[in-house]
């Protein structure tokens, strides 16, 4: 769960917090660190050396549901990732698409090493292919222009919510390359 659990989505909200995220410290250096509600303990952040990833909305829980009511929640979140992702378009050029089967693959196996990044995302649920604009010329706090910024769905399992997470990078963010030739 996430700090944003219960709460509506609200389009002008999610592009405003993204485009704040892209102006937001990131830590040059250091560990991946995940921040949650001091009261609740539900995730707020995740942040590593050279980004930060915050939820946006979070569905609600799935629990006990079925088709075709699970349906419609996945295409509920498909929807609202979609709707953002236009929005950011029309500020900020077109995306492109980052998959994310490469370095899941990996990282489930356990067999070549997965960025950082890569690793603070799926460990938040986050699976599902990044949206992604950059570099950005929006200005860091420490007067880098070089940002990405990320949008993504993800889900953890079938009980779970969906989660709309953004991120931002002063790194580019790359898809790996299938060097293992299976996908």
């Amino acid at each position: 769960m996430t700090s944003r659990a219960g709460e509506p989505f609200v389009p002008a909200r999610a592009v405003a917090e993204a485009e704040r995220l892209l102006a937001a410290p990131v830590p040059a250096t250091g560990p991946t660190t995940a921040e949650g509600d001091p009261a609740t303990g539900e995730w707020t952040a995740t942040e590593g050396a050279g980004f930060r990833i915050v939820p946006l909305w979070e569905s609600d829980p799935l629990t006990g549901v079925y088709a075709p009511e699970w349906n419609d929640a996945e295409d509920a979140a498909e929807g609202h990732l979609a709707s953002l992702s236009g929005e950011l378009d029309q500020r900020l050029g077109p995306h492109a698409t980052v998959r994310l089967h490469v370095p899941l693959r990996r990282w489930l196996s356990g067999g070549s090493p997965v960025e950082p990044l890569f690793q603070a995302l799926f460990r938040a649920d986050l699976y599902g292919d990044l949206a992604l604009w950059g570099p950005v010329g929006a200005a860091g706090p420490d007067g880098s222009d070089d940002r990405w910024l990320v949008v993504t769905v993800g889900h953890g399992d079938g009980d779970a919510p969906f989660v709309l997470a953004a991120l931002v990078s002063d790194r580019p963010v790359l898809e790996p390359a299938d060097d293992d030739g299976l996908f």
